[in-house]
């Protein structure tokens, strides 16, 4: 599929060179809007207004909101004040908020000169929220009804109603002041017995609604849990002033797994696109942690250091160190990442942490003990039969295969508690992923191994 769409991108390219402006305009009204977006990252920058332009006045509002912001804030600015307003009339209000956020401060200012005073006073209000809650992500564009309405009366505001709204299926009953009564479908209104039954007779009274101040994250969870097209948002005196869309929410998904991703990696989550962030940008996202990392990372050099005196008595233990600290990390990580998961799902909250260590603690003697049946069986069978090295004896088999046993049960109790700590603490879990746990686990792993050392052998 992607293949084929590359084709075809190349294809319209070369139409747009060769000046086939006819024949590509017949081609993009049978496109997706997402699509057509997607032809504009490979343009030049002369060649986006040009392909803009071909567009029919709809599908041209559709993927500007999905263009990039640099291909965006490029058309506003080559925009005659009557083609910004074309397109701002036809964007839904949290679309145009968006990209009132992305633009800078001059291009804002010709966005909200163009957009009717409607239009600025909602995207105004929208922009008023707290970044990442569910008020930032709303659109006021919603079906209001009242619950003295008729069906039939519902139904002809709907009609009159629903060209400029995000989405129709489902409507709100309000009362006069706003506070939200119940809701109803467009089905249940089409499949109604009567058309002059009342709305508050057929309308569902238990709803399920957010408040502006909400986590956005939270908002999309309980879309996705409940299989909504869309969630009301209420104030804090339960009075309507948007909803929530599944569109958006996968966005929110979308953007919380990516920025989860870059913490678990040790980076700083960027704004940008990775095409579309330089090398300064990467760097500043980057060094902080690596610097933190690798300052903390010191200790498992003093600590080797420390050891000097056993490890020149038992050389043969210095070959098992990458190896420890390798299983150790990787336990670490797989506890880490299973509960992160879990966390971000909502499955898990801090009050379960006794139950999560227990199954940890089981999990992990069940893979320290199998790993270390392997790993007696590898050292002794290979590395001292086989290869004959003399200086590996049994009591060096058995101190390598107990610091790996404990290292594992260590390390995943590491894993499972640190990001359990951080959310009740209220940081990102994500945190608390691969890079910090495998720092803590392999000085940890050190310190184990040493010590079985001291007591088993002669050193």
């Amino acid at each position: 599929m992607a293949e084929r769409f590359e084709i075809v991108q190349k294809a319209l390219v070369k139409m747009l060179e060769e000046k086939k402006y006819a024949t590509l305009r017949d081609i993009l009204i049978t496109m997706n809007p997402s699509d057509i977006a997607g032809l504009f990252t490979d343009l030049e920058d002369n060649q986006i207004p040009l392909m803009f332009r071909l567009l029919t006045k709809e599908q041209a509002a559709d993927t500007f909101v999905e263009m990039d912001p640099d291909a965006q804030e490029l058309l506003i600015k080559g925009f005659s004040d009557n083609e910004l307003k074309e397109v701002l009339d036809e964007l839904y209000v949290d679309d145009a908020a968006d990209i009132v956020e992305e633009m800078p401060a001059n291009v804002v200012k010709r966005i909200l000169k163009a957009a009717d005073p409607e239009m600025r006073k909602s995207i105004n209000q929208i922009l008023r929220y707290p970044e990442n809650s569910a008020g930032s992500i709303m659109t006021t564009e919603y079906v209001s009804l009242r619950p003295n309405m008729t069906v039939e009366e519902a139904i002809l505001r709907i009609r009159r109603q629903g060209v400029d709204k995000e989405t129709i299926y489902t409507c709100y009953v309000t009362a006069n002041d706003r506070t939200l009564l119940g809701l109803i479908s467009v089905k249940d209104l089409l499949l109604a017995d009567d058309d002059e039954t009342r709305l508050k007779d057929i309308m569902l009274t238990n709803i399920i609604s957010v408040t502006t101040q909400d986590d956005q994250e939270k908002v999309a969870r309980m879309l996705s849990k409940y299989n909504f097209l869309a969630l009301p948002v209420v104030d804090g005196e339960n009075r309507m002033v948007g909803i929530v869309t599944f569109d958006d929410a996968m966005d929110v998904l979308t953007e919380e797994a990516t920025e989860d991703m870059e913490l678990m990696s040790a980076m700083t989550p960027s704004e940008k696109p990775y095409l579309r962030s330089g090398s300064i940008d990467l760097f500043k996202n980057r060094f902080p942690w690596l610097t933190l990392l690798m300052v903390s990372s010191t200790f498992t050099g003093l600590i080797i250091t420390s050891f000097e005196g056993a490890l020149s008595k038992v050389v043969a233990l210095t070959a098992f160190i990458p190896m420890l600290m390798g299983t150790g990390g990787n336990s670490g990580s797989q506890s880490s990442v299973t509960v992160i998961r879990a966390l971000s799902l909502g499955e898990l909250k801090f009050r379960d942490i006794g139950i999560v260590l227990w199954k940890e603690v089981r999990t992990a003697l069940l893979c320290g003990i199998a790993l270390a049946a392997v790993c007696f069986a590898k050292i002794w069978l290979i590395d001292h039969l086989l290869f004959g090295n003399e200086e590996i004896t049994l009591l060096v088999d058995l101190v390598v295969c107990l610091a790996l046993a404990l290292t594992v049960v260590i390390a995943k109790v590491v894993g499972c508690t640190l990001p359990m700590i951080a959310k009740a603490l209220g940081a990102d879990p994500a945190v608390m992923a691969s890079p910090f746990i495998t720092t803590i686990v392999d000085a940890v792993s050190l310190l184990v191994y040493f010590m079985f050392a001291k007591m088993l052998l002669p050193i």
